[in-house]
C-alpha cells in the first residue's frame, strides 16, 4: 500500500480495464454485465493488498493501451502479451505465459496447421489489436511468399466471439488466438471446434500500466505477495 502513488491512493480505486470476450480470461457472467475470470480475479486480489477499490470496464481491446494515455483506466488487465512494441506506451508486470493456438472446425476438414505452409491461400480470424493479427499472421505471409505461396488472409473482429462466429459461419478456415482462450474455446464449442497442432510462440502475459505514472512498483510488490501467499 506504501508504494501506491499518492494521487492514485487519493481516489481509493482502481478502473481495471478488459475485453469481456476472451473467455476464461475475461469474460461476461450469465448476467451479461459482470466481467469474471482469471484477469477479473486477480485485479481484485490485486485491488485488496493494494487498499484499493477496483472497478472493471468492458472495453474493445485495440481501444484500451490508447485509453490507458488519455487517462481514462489506471490498468489494462485483458491477455496483453508483453512485447518490445507495447513496452513503447505502457509499463508492464508479468504474471503469466500463453502462446497462441490453431482453432478449427472439428475434423480439420483443410488439414490446417500452425508448423507448416498448410495456412497459405487460407482466411484466418483474428481479434483486432492482438499479437496474432500483428505478429502471428504477416510472419505466416512472410513464409507463404518465401515458399511462393499465397498470402495468409486476416479476418479481424473487435472481439473474440466475432472471431469465433466467422470459422463456424465458414467466412474463415480457422482462428488464431491466445493458447488459454482457443483451448477453452474449443472445449466450450460442443465438439464444433477442435485445436490444430501445439501452442506456438510462447510469451509473457502483461498487467498494462500508463508510463511513469509509479503505479509498476506497487502492482509488482502485491503481486508478489499474491504468489507467496497462495492466492494466485
Amino acid at each position: 500500500k506504501s508504494l501506491v502513488p499518492a494521487a492514485i491512493a487519493a481516489k481509493g480505486t482502481l478502473t481495471v480495464a478488459a475485453d469481456a470476450s476472451y473467455a476464461p480470461n475475461e469474460f461476461f457472467a450469465a448476467d451479461g454485465k459482470t466481467i469474471i475470470g482469471m484477469d477479473a480475479d486477480l485485479a481484485k486480489a490485486l485491488g485488496t493488498e493494494l487498499g484499493l477499490n477496483v472497478t472493471l470496464q468492458n472495453v474493445t481491446f485495440d481501444s484500451i493501451i490508447p485509453g490507458m494515455a488519455a487517462g481514462k483506466y489506471d490498468l489494462g488487465m485483458s491477455s496483453f502479451t508483453d512485447t518490445k512494441a507495447r513496452e513503447q506506451t505502457v509499463d508492464f508486470v508479468t504474471y503469466f505465459t500463453a502462446g497462441s493456438s490453431l482453432m478449427v472446425k472439428a475434423g480439420n476438414p483443410e488439414n490446417l496447421s500452425p508448423a507448416d505452409l498448410s495456412l497459405c491461400g487460407k482466411t484466418v480470424a483474428v481479434e483486432k489489436g492482438t499479437i496474432q493479427e500483428s505478429n502471428d499472421v504477416p510472419a505466416d505471409t512472410t513464409k507463404c511468399k518465401a515458399a511462393g505461396k499465397a498470402a495468409v488472409t486476416a479476418l479481424s473482429f473487435d472481439d473474440q466471439n466475432g472471431a469465433n462466429l466467422a470459422l463456424s459461419s465458414g467466412r474463415a478456415d480457422g482462428v488464431l488466438a491466445d493458447s488459454p482462450v482457443a483451448a477453452y474455446a474449443a472445449q466450450q464449442s460442443g465438439g464444433k471446434f477442435v485445436i490444430s497442432g501445439q501452442p506456438y510462440g510462447t510469451a509473457p502475459y502483461g498487467i498494462a500500466i500508463p508510463k511513469g505514472n509509479g503505479m509498476a512498483p506497487a502492482v509488482l510488490a502485491a503481486l508478489k505477495v499474491l504468489m507467496s501467499n497462495g492466492t494466485y
